[in-house]
């Protein structure tokens, strides 16, 4: 396959047809429920944009171009430009160690350098999940608090470099570095290094949900009945995805990084070249910035996501073309929204990859060296994985290969099954380069859940966590740092449970049970082998 670019000088067509876009958003022109917000602009132009949707339920409102909306983690770059801004002024360099800047921090993790961070390499536990997890959502819960948690945090995911897995909890950090370089709140940083600069003048860094704030969007979010309601995160946002921002303001952002004239060449060279591991392989991931080929045209993005809400931003340099999607509603993704509009939109996209017509494998493997955890299952008729906990659907190859869906690509997570394809016998995880083996485990002799009633504790988060309830509800309840939690419990396999949160956020984990100690080690998409011990 052939991956097109601004190098090899293809110009691609976007059809910039107000009907066929339009078409795109249908489904949220409702005047009675939230929406999304939408820019499209060619070679630095604007040619569509429009809002979908309510900008608040209670009012109502309508959203529009102009309304201030979150965009979470699409953040991220901006932060990454304000540090390497003060590198360039001379007072840091990209490979810093972060205990330079934080020396409060656990020494496993002084040496981690800020590079590391920003690509999401460093190996450190992300403190943000850990808190959102185990102490809950909706109290509020400083930028300070999740700073202290590095101080116990003696535990690493892995090496520094040698695996790839996303981290809020490093743009904390890096956060707080760049608040003691510049001797000013991050906030005063991207307003007169970045934001003004570049004319956004209604971009902020907002780190609560529960302020006030003029022409703001409300986000919405879908309770387990189905309604939408208020729900704040409580958490403070800083780097890793506080701010708000209008989609007239990133089309200028997106129209700048064509052209830029805040930081140098060399500086957005860093920004958007993709990390490379210890063992070669490129992550995608640059400073902030995506580097993907959706089909076989190359796109620079990042999305971003709250409680409520979501954003896509996208570049396409073959097709000069920018896309913003901004969205106050819980039950709908920017950047599908944003891949749908590239389908209907852009010329020379290679056709889907044809699907085998294949069984939907089932089965649940367990890592014997790193506990990890796979379940194969399927859901209306599509083949998904559940990896530590998160279900990502999953198309099979050529062979016996089970690939991430479109949109899933990132994750660059390939399973090689191994045996009867229908029933394998063990599986080979491949992620990033770096191979897991997993081996089968019995569907049919479940753990006695007399065997986890128990009380646990991890040292290294500074949690407890209680297994209790009957053996139809069974759940496991924690309590952390800043509040608690509640699970419900699921058998999948022998020793192997997966936790489903009952907060807002939904988070999914697995638990892996060691069956002669009765402790486990908690497996999730950005948390690996944290070990609890049983107490009693």
């Amino acid at each position: 396959m052939t991956h097109v670019g601004a190098a090899c000088g293809t110009r691609l067509a976007f059809d910039c047809d107000e009907a066929r876009i339009d078409a795109v958003f249908a489904p949220l022109k409702g005047c009675h429920l939230p929406g999304a917000a939408v820019g499209v602009a060619i070679d630095g132009k604007p040619a569509y944009r429009k809002a979908f949707g309510l900008a608040n339920m209670e009012l109502p409102i309508a959203l529009s171009t102009t309304m201030r909306m979150r965009i979470g983690s699409t953040t991220k770059h901006f932060v990454c430009l304000a540090y390497l801004l003060l590198c360039e002024a001379g007072l840091a360099d990209l490979d810093d160690p972060v205990g330079k800047y934080v020396p409060e921090v656990h020494g496993v993790i002084r040496d981690v350098t800020i590079r590391q961070l920003m690509g999401h390499t460093s190996g450190i536990r992300d403190a943000v999940e850990l808190s959102w997890l185990f102490s809950g959502t909706g109290h509020p819960v400083s930028s300070q608090d999740l700073l202290s948690l590095y101080r116990n945090l003696g535990t690493v995911n892995f090496p520094p470099g040698t695996a790839f897995s996303y981290n809020n909890g490093g743009y904390v950090l890096l956060t707080f570095a760049i608040e003691r370089i510049a001797n000013r709140p991050l906030e005063e940083v991207l307003e007169k290094r970045i934001f003004h600069p570049i004319g956004m003048f209604d971009t902020r860094l907002r780190r609560f949900d529960t302020d006030f704030l003029p022409n703001s969007a409300t986000l919405h979010t879908r309770n387990r009945a189905g309604d939408f309601e208020k729900a704040y995160l409580g958490t403070a946002l800083s780097g890793e995805g506080g701010m708000v921002s209008t989609v007239d303001d990133m089309l200028r952002w997106l129209a700048h990084m064509d052209h830029p004239f805040v930081g140098s060449a060399s500086t957005w060279e860093a920004l958007k070249t993709p990390q490379r591991l210890v063992n070669g392989t490129s992550t995608g991931y640059g400073l902030g910035l995506i580097t993907e080929h959706y089909r076989n045209v190359t796109t620079l993005s990042h999305a971003g996501g709250v409680l409520g809400g979501n954003s896509q931003m996208l570049k396409v340099p073959a097709a000069g073309l920018d896309i913003v999607v901004m969205v106050n509603r819980h039950d709908v993704l920017g950047m599908f929204l944003v891949n749908d509009l590239l389908e209907r939109c852009l010329a020379g996209l290679d056709p889907p990859q044809a699907e085998r017509n294949v069984a939907i494998v089932t089965g649940t493997f367990r890592s014997p060296a790193t506990d990890r955890v796979v379940q194969l299952h399927g859901r209306q008729g599509q083949q998904y994985a559940c990896i530590d906990g998160f279900d990502v659907p999953v198309r099979s190859g050529a062979d016996a290969v089970l690939h991430p869906a479109a949109g899933y690509g990132m994750l660059q997570q390939h399973i090689h099954l191994v045996g009867n394809r229908e029933h394998p016998e063990a599986l080979r995880l491949q992620e990033f380069g770096n191979w897991d083996e997993l081996v089968a485990v019995s569907t049919e002799a479940r753990t006695s859940t007399d065997r986890i009633r128990s009380r646990y504790r991890s040292d290294a988060a500074s949690v407890d966590a209680l297994v209790s309830g009957p053996d139809a509800e069974l759940q496991m309840t924690t309590v952390g740092p800043f509040g608690s939690a509640r699970f419900t419990l699921e058998p999948l396999a022998e020793n192997v449970w997966r936790a489903r949160s009952t907060d807002p956020m939904s988070w999914g984990a697995l638990l892996a049970f060691d069956q002669v100690s009765g402790s486990f080690k908690l497996n999730t998409t950005r948390t690996r082998g944290l070990q609890f011990r049983r107490c009693g």
